[in-house]
């Protein structure tokens, strides 16, 4: 079967963890590659810090606590988006707001922004949905007429870019993800990254346990987590950073082909970046029409051995958000329609052109056929 998705592990790669872990640096708390990793990943986005996480989503909670963010505060994200993002609100004990989605990204909805801040309202996080900036001029625009601060979901964006300006660079702190189906990878792992050097203090001491950041061993000075990154995961992600233009150059190829493959077809709407934007390939989604059963396509491609799955349930529609918050369907009803059409196809950095096809007719079979 033809692999929904596939990391790109190379040689590289073992030996950097090999030399690790010849080095004796295994755990989070010592070592070269963390602050290797850290360093080279906050330079690649163009900001001073980058805090090192064991996950996406621990970046995110640590991004929100380290502001300060708490009991009774409102957070205003993407409705579109793995839950992950409100998560990051809702641990530390704030409200996460949905926003409703636009139409044409799938991103968060700009136009109704404004309208949802209140007196409570501290922070917004827009995710770059499947790797296609938010519009991060204007955001930025909104959030500091409000004095609002942002932190940038990027966990699908690893190099999209606004008007040349690379996501990530915009907001106070911006959170990425390594899981294995980005094209960073690190198996699993996150970072926060800020050019505040108070901001990368605190979080660097939040993940450590709460411990001084001047080093002190035993000296814990707030509530911390242990949120730190293993060295040989980090090893990993520098090997990858040192590779990071084949690895975009291979989804370039794998999208190219899809775009020639299913271009022109009158039931299908293929992702593509809008003008002064640069896309960052995390999946390839596509959007069937509205009179064609996404759930039957999903079931005839699986039939011809295509495991394609949907993207995302919408948030306010999670049974745990809506326990606890009330959302019911028609609440949200771009993100509704947008979670009821779209199809991510099989996607990697190393999926041949002949498997594309293959996908590709395939699709074009069962939706025929329906």
């Amino acid at each position: 079967m033809i692999p929904v998705f596939e990391p790109y592990i190379g040689d590289e790669e073992s030996r950097a963890v090999d030399a690790a872990i010849k080095r004796g640096e295994i755990s989070g708390s010592f070592g070269e590659a963390i602050p290797a990793f850290e360093r080279r990943f906050a330079d690649y986005v163009g900001v001073k810090h980058g805090v090192a996480t064991t996950s996406g989503t621990t970046a995110l909670e640590l991004a929100v606590a380290s502001a300060g963010i708490g009991r009774g505060d409102e957070v205003l994200v993407s409705a579109s988006t793995n839950i992950a993002t409100a998560l990051a609100a809702y641990r530390n004990n704030a409200v996460p707001v949905p926003v409703d989605s636009e139409p044409e990204t799938w991103n968060i909805d700009l136009d109704l922004v404004e309208g949802l801040i209140t007196e409570r309202t501290k922070a917004i996080i827009p995710v770059h949905l499947f790797g296609h900036p938010v519009d991060m001029d204007r955001l930025m625009e909104i959030a500091n007429k409000h004095d609002l601060l942002v932190i940038e979901d990027c966990a699908e964006s690893h190099g999209a870019t606004v008007r040349g300006r690379m996501s990530g660079s915009f907001g106070q702190m911006n959170c990425f993800s390594f899981y294995a189906n980005k094209i960073i990878t690190t198996g699993e792992g996150g970072m926060v990254v800020t050019d505040d050097d108070t901001l990368a203090d605190t979080m660097r001491s939040l993940r450590n346990q709460g411990r001084d950041s001047d080093g002190t061993w035993l000296r814990h000075v707030r509530l911390g987590y242990n949120y730190r990154l293993d060295e040989m995961s980090a090893a990993v992600g520098v090997a990858q950073l040192e590779r990071l233009a084949e690895l975009r150059a291979g989804r370039d190829r794998v999208a190219a082909a899809y775009g020639r493959a299913l271009g022109g077809l009158d039931w299908v709407t293929l992702p593509a970046a809008g003008a002064g934007e640069s896309v960052d390939w995390f999946v390839y989604v596509v959007r069937l029409h509205r009179e064609i059963d996404r759930d039957t396509v999903l079931a005839g491609l699986g039939e011809r051995g295509v495991p394609a799955r949907p993207y995302f349930s919408p948030l306010h529609l999670q049974p745990f958000y809506r326990e606890r918050f009330g959302f019911k369907p028609g609440d949200f009803p771009v993100t509704e329609r947008v979670a009821a059409s779209t199809l991510a196809l099989p996607f990697s950095s190393r999926l041949p052109d002949e498997d594309v096809a293959y996908v590709a007719e395939a699709l074009r079979e069962v939706v025929s056929a329906r």
